[in-house]
């Protein structure tokens, strides 16, 4: 076993530590407030502090331990030993010990805490283990999410049974999607982290399973997610494969496309993966000509995590809108439909737009009109935005033919939004790109500015 490996082991080791927080839950409120009593203390802080203090002992010790020990050797990471300190450790446990604050005062699930803590600990386990095996490094990441979707089930299921939950089929199936999610985005800020950055892994995937633990979750099954794991995760590779996708782009693609489809269902992400393949095939087309004329995307042309996100987050938070909104019986959830699909023909229009128009000469400047060189942010030509218009009637039309609310005059509604998000891009990029917000920003609030267009336009016209 390589030091790696025995480190990640001894890291688990003491996140397992967080099966102390449903034991506490378990034993029940008068058990707490017998022992608050007599320190006159509120029972939910003396329960808070008994999840906490075993990670706040850690970090303690981690503060304080000598350097020539056993233990500081098991434990130190590389910048442990130049800095005599394990600062790693204490992060580690300090982060742990947010969660259970969290978990005790502010609402946090005591499972999804455990679940949250178990996805970094077993998973780091298990992705260090297949790196030193493999060297491989989406093969070590593919262990980190099997790994850390074992780990996370079986944390919760360990602490739901804890905390006199029934592990019936119905809350099975969420633990499954919630381990999933919590593997994937914990793969995902691995790979463009550092080692050293994981107490912030650990409490943003805390976060998400929190935010997802609260959503309505009846139609989750455990055979969707399975289905959902399947596609996302084949399309995922096939990106990666054909280099339309890095490996961080390629776990975006995956984690945002597992949320749509069981959050949403297949039609929604019909729309994402149809973004997903078709912009990834225009970064590719006659490649080598954008080279030379200094457009071409890097990376020779694979999609990384920040252009995935610029492009697709509104979508994501749109499809989450959608399924919080199915308990909200005042909010009309179709608009978050729109939202969705507006968001996301933009992303298309302008994606089409500037991978096809920038192969045409003569580009001109959407502000002034005037003729500027090829790649000037704000240019357009006339067969970019013939392009452009394509990729958001693509969009609209699957919109259209997939939802039942959405007639032929929605999705006029979705190819106006994508054409107007298409244009605010452009107008973004002439004026305030380079000096404001970089590319990915701006495609960012041309998304914004879909979403609202489309949003508004539903409410005008469909009301």
């Amino acid at each position: 076993m390589t030091s790696t490996v025995r480190r990640a082991v001894a890291f688990a080791l003491v996140g397992s530590l967080a099966l102390l927080a449903p034991v506490v839950v378990g034993t029940g409120s008068d058990t707490v407030a017998a022992l608050a009593a007599p320190l006159g203390a509120a029972p939910s802080l003396v329960a808070t502090a008994a999840m906490a203090a075993p990670f706040v002992l850690v970090a303690a010790f981690a503060l304080t331990v000598d350097d020539d020990r056993a233990l500081f050797d098991l434990f130190a990471r590389p910048g442990d030993r130049q800095d005599g300190t394990l600062y790693g450790l204490a992060g580690f446990s300090l982060a742990a010990a947010g969660l259970a604050l969290l978990a005790g005062q502010f609402g946090l699930p005591t499972w999804v805490f455990v679940g949250s803590v178990f996805v970094l600990g077993v998973g780091n386990v298990a992705g260090n283990a297949t790196d030193a095996f493999t060297g491989e490094r989406i093969l070590s990441t593919a262990g980190f999410v099997v790994g850390g979707f074992a780990g996370a089930v079986v944390g919760q299921a360990v602490a739901a049974r804890l905390v006199g939950i029934d592990l019936t089929g119905e809350f099975v199936a969420v633990v499954a999607f919630l381990a999933a999610s919590g593997a994937l985005l914990g793969a995902l800020l691995r790979s463009v982290l550092f080692e050293r950055d994981d107490p912030l892994v650990m409490v943003s995937i805390g976060l998400l399973l929190w935010l997802l633990s609260d959503l309505p979750l009846e139609d989750v099954t455990t055979t969707r997610i399975a289905v959902a794991l399947a596609v996302t995760v084949a399309l995922g590779y096939v990106a990666y494969a054909l280099d339309t996708a890095s490996l961080p782009g390629m776990l975006t693609g995956v984690f945002l496309g597992l949320l749509t489809m069981v959050l949403g269902d297949f039609r929604w992400f019909a729309m994402l993966i149809t973004f997903f393949g078709l912009g990834g095939l225009a970064s590719k087309f006659r490649y080598e000509e954008k080279e030379r004329r200094g457009i071409a995307e890097e990376n020779e042309g694979a999609r990384g995590s920040g252009n995935v996100l610029a492009n697709s987050l509104v979508a994501l938070v749109a499809v989450i809108g959608w399924a919080a909104s199915q308990d909200v019986p005042d909010l009309d959830s179709l608009l978050f439909l729109f939202a969705f699909a507006g968001s996301l023909a933009a992303a298309m229009s302008d994606t089409l737009s500037s991978e096809i128009g920038g192969l045409y000469d003569d580009p001109r400047l959407i502000t002034t009109f005037e003729r500027v060189d090829p790649g000037t942010d704000g240019a357009i030509t006339w067969q970019g935005e013939v392009a452009g218009l394509v990729g958001a009637g693509i969009i609209a039309g699957i919109a259209g033919a997939l939802f039942d609310p959405v007639d032929a005059v929605g999705a006029v509604i979705v190819l106006g939004a994508g054409v107007a998000g298409m244009t605010v891009d452009s107008l973004l990029g002439a004026t305030i790109e380079g000096r404001l917000v970089d590319n990915q920003g701006v495609n960012l609030l041309a998304t914004v500015a879909a979403a609202v267009v489309g949003v508004a336009l539903a409410v005008l016209v469909l009301a």
